[in-house]
């Protein structure tokens, strides 16, 4: 049996359970829930129930320091994961920081005008910022590179004296602004880097957003010219303003999408940045995320909030405050680098599809949260162990093994899970020339026999040639009719029924009993032979009724006494309706039936004014001089047209008639909206109107205007010059 559910379960039959299968039954009726086989006799032993489970491959144990030769901080490094479909199963990963883990921080910085005074004191950082974050790990190497902008219109003026000198005055000397160059790679020198920062100049560009992203890019995917090595790696990028994003290029003729390929020439510039678009955010943070690059976003105040909902969107990234001047740029650094390094991520790569990963942290005393897409423990030292539970599970089954990783986001380290699917059933090898299957002509394999050539029968008891002469025992008692009521296979002589179908000529199909909304037996039963068994509590040819009458009962009566219960819902008598019976069309009204005692009492007036004491003896009447009226009160014309206007007092669940004020509501509401309809189409008729008399008056201007300058508009004119008169 193949499944994909949690319902592969088998009765193996070996002896004694040789007859598990009924006859006329199918093999498959082995493979069902725990609760049926059981039900049906299989022996707990004998039901083969495959469970997920996992085995760990490689675990190395965890460093407590970096000077280690292999340095270990997640474990284990290898497990092979078995599960069932449907199902969860659990196993535990370990993080311990090692004390002085290598640090490699690459310094991108934003050479726009406007950051004129900050790249005065970047230049001289190097030794300080290397000071600072060797009093973390001994280990550390830094680098620089620049950027400002596509080099095309509109971002950067392209005159070609500015291209030369973009600052404002012509006087001061600047670079050429660039998209990205990369000016020092990663290096342990701190004097190096000063010398070569120091040699950089200012640029320009034309409008506010920088290209940023392009930089950040390069810097990612550009790993053997950058020289990141396999330890923690830091961006730390700085700006004083925002950044353009995917789509932006269009703006420059500039339409195909970032292709995540380094192109740095041999100067270190990014050559294509004409070419390809920027990066839009999630492209990014799927870059620096497979990269295990943590970016620092050191910006100024102004663009603070842009970069904080960035930082958002990017996974292990954090976000600081600058100083107009980037004087706290190396404090800002080493506290960027602590708030990093104290927080433990643990997410998953490389998932196959309807696989889902779920996590609980465990972090011993540091903050912890449970997890959808990753785990996370922040607030950790270092040597401070802690621990995940990773909980996988598999909607289906797949096709052959599969792995992902789980890895702690900015470091390599990784932990490959093998994953495979329990789809078959592991119900013993084989078993041929089996005893059970009419002495060895058949494959004894879970409880089935897989026939030999030229034999046939649930248990290969007899030869293909003499099967064709036995049908008529597979027909019913009077030899005729189909084979095995047409819902299965006559083999040597016997039944073998379809699935769901049973009996010795297949007569019994436990899938056509009738349904109700779409269920079989309403799902309030099982279906067997063609009937319904109805669990407790319900009957009816689909389960479909319910015995309980709780529906039809109020205060005790049953559909208010003008009716009786069946399947929990009332069938009220002739003209009594509601869902219990509580109304009738030919009903009175309590102010209709103590009308005329109102009247008679109160008024010695009224068809019982004769018999009031005897008709009326249940009531009594007081008449009020002055009341407030409201819809409590009854008004009831009388047969000689006065209106009785009265309240009844002392009868439970008495009834104000409210036909007229629903009717009365009903007709204003039908004029009002009515009105809103004129008032709405009268409006749009005025507003086309006006257009129309505006177009008209527009269309007269222009004619006037062509009468003008069209000669065939104009009255033609003759100069005559007297010569007399020019002689002179």
């Amino acid at each position: 049996c193949s499944a994909s559910g949690p319902q592969c379960l088998w009765a193996d039959s070996p002896s004694p359970l040789q007859n598990f299968t009924k006859a006329g039954e199918s093999d498959a009726t082995r493979c069902a829930t725990r609760e049926e086989l059981l039900r049906r006799g299989c022996a707990l032993e004998e039901v083969v129930e495959p469970r997920g489970r996992h085995q760990v491959l490689e675990d190395a144990p965890l460093s407590d320091s970096a000077e280690q030769e292999t340095v270990t901080q997640l474990a284990p490094q290898k497990i092979a994961l078995w599960l069932r479909p449907g199902e969860q199963h659990s196993f535990s990963v370990r993080f311990k920081r090692a004390e002085g883990y290598p640090v490699d921080v690459y310094y991108l910085m934003d050479l726009s005008y406007s950051m004129k005074d900050d790249l005065e004191n970047i230049k001289k950082l190097g030794n300080d910022l290397l000071a600072a974050l060797r009093n973390i790990t001994k280990s550390v190497k830094i680098g620089f590179g620049s950027f400002v902008d596509k080099t095309v219109l509109p971002y950067v003026s392209t005159v070609p004296a500015k291209l030369r000198n973009p600052c404002p005055d012509r006087y001061e000397q600047c670079d050429s602004p660039v998209s990205f160059r990369h000016v020092l790679p990663l290096t342990d020198n701190a004097s190096e880097f000063e010398s070569r920062v120091s040699q950089q100049r200012i640029s320009g560009n034309l409008d506010s957003p920088e290209g940023g992203f392009d930089a950040i890019m390069q810097a990612a995917v550009c790993e053997e010219q950058i020289g990141w090595r396999n330890v923690t790696r830091l961006l730390v990028f700085t700006s004083d303003d925002v950044f353009h994003t995917a789509g932006d290029g269009k703006l420059g003729g500039i339409y195909l999408p970032n292709d995540n390929q380094c192109h740095l020439d041999t100067d270190g510039l990014y050559s294509k940045s004409h070419i390809y678009d920027y990066p839009s955010v999630g492209h990014l943070a799927q870059v620096l995320s497979a990269s295990n690059i943590q970016p620092i976003f050191a910006v100024t105040g102004s663009t603070l909030p842009v970069y904080q909902e960035l930082s958002r969107l990017i996974p292990k990234s954090v976000v600081g405050e600058l100083k107009e001047d980037s004087s706290n740029v190396v404090q800002l650094i080493s506290d960027a680098y602590n708030s990093l390094s104290s927080t433990v991520n643990l997410e998953h790569f490389q998932l196959p599809p309807g696989v889902s990963v779920a996590y609980e942290s465990h972090c011993e005393g540091a903050n912890h949260s449970l997890g959808g897409h990753g785990g996370v423990c922040s607030g950790v030292h270092i040597n401070q162990l802690v621990s995940f539970t990773v909980t996988v599970q598999a909607d289906a089954c797949l096709e052959g093994p599969h792995t992902f990783a789980l890895r702690v986001l900015g470091f390599t380290e990784e932990v490959r899970v093998e994953l495979q699917t329990l789809c078959d059933c592991p119900c013993g090898q084989p078993e041929p020339n089996a005893t059970h299957c009419s002495g060895g002509h058949g494959t004894l394999t879970c409880g089935v026999c897989s026939c030999s050539p030229g034999r046939v029968g649930k248990l290969c008891e007899c030869e293909l040639a003499e099967a064709t002469d036995l049908e008529a025992g597979c027909r019913g008692r009077n030899g005729t009719g189909p084979t095995c009521s047409g819902k299965g296979q006559c083999v040597c002589g016997q039944c073998q029924c379809n699935s769901n179908v049973r009996g010795q000529h297949c007569e019994c199909d436990d899938t056509s009993c009738e349904r109700h909304d779409g269920q079989l037996c309403a799902g309030q039963g099982r279906c067997q032979c063609g009937s319904c068994l109805c669990d407790e509590g319900y009957t009816g040819g689909a389960c479909d009724c319910s015995l309980d009458t709780r529906a039809c009962l109020q205060d005790g009566v049953e559909c208010s006494g003008h009716g009786r219960c069946v399947c929990n819902k009332c069938q009220c008598q002739p003209g009594y309706f509601d869902r219990l019976c509580s109304r009738c069309t030919s009903c009175r009204t309590p102010c209709e039936e103590h009308r005329d005692c109102a009247d008679c009492q109160a008024f010695r007036m009224g068809p019982l004014s004769q018999n009031c004491s005897i008709a009326c003896n249940h009531t009594v009447a007081t008449v009020v001089p002055e009341a407030t009226v409201n819809e409590q009160w009854c008004k009831e014309k009388t047969d000689d047209e006065r209106i009785l206007i009265f309240l009844i007092e002392g009868m439970e669940g008495a009834v104000t008639d409210q036909t007229s004020m629903i009717v009365l509501g009903l007709v204003l509401g039908i004029v009002v909206i009515g009105l809103l309809v004129i008032i709405a189409y009268r409006i749009s008729v005025e507003i086309l109107d006006r257009r129309e008399y505006m177009r008209f008056e527009k269309e007269r201007e222009r004619a006037k205007g062509n009468e003008v300058n069209n000669p065939l508009y104009q009255s033609a004119t003759t100069t005559v010059i007297n010569p007399r008169y020019n002689e002179d």
